[in-house]
């Protein structure tokens, strides 16, 4: 099914099954310049040609546990040069990913301080820059 939005883009709605929880989605092109939702999450899957698509839950928690992964195991010096910083930026800033609310407030994650790509000085709590204590 085709639509065309304001900007006279042409937008593709296709109906995907997730390879995860098996729930149904829409898969559209959405975003202003023709690329799929899935493109504001960062690029950090190898294509797999045995699975298809993940729904936007799915997509979000498969993410969060791979950069948890990655965090969690990297030091101080590998993280100036962490391959966070060198990938492509994104537009948006995702609860979850970049961020979570805590009381109230903003706390960004050390992801967020990774595509950064260095130490801002702040004391942030996730900074994977320094050793807290």
């Amino acid at each position: 099914m085709k639509n065309q939005n304001k900007e006279n883009i042409s937008l593709e709605v296709k109906q995907k099954k997730c390879s995860t929880c098996g729930s149904v989605f829409s898969c559209t092109n959405t975003e202003t310049d023709g690329s799929c939702w899935c493109n504001s999450f960062p690029p950090i899957f190898q294509p797999d040609n045995s699975a298809d698509c993940l729904c936007p839950d799915c997509l979000k928690k498969a993410t969060i546990k791979k950069i948890d992964e990655y965090t969690a195991v990297l030091t101080p010096e590998e993280a100036l040069h962490n391959k966070a910083k060198d990938l492509p930026k994104t537009l948006k800033q995702m609860e979850g990913v970049d961020y979570y609310m805590e009381n109230g407030s903003l706390v960004f994650t050390s992801w967020y301080h990774l595509k950064r790509g260095y130490c801002c000085g702040n004391n942030c709590r996730h900074c994977p820059y320094e050793n807290k204590k």
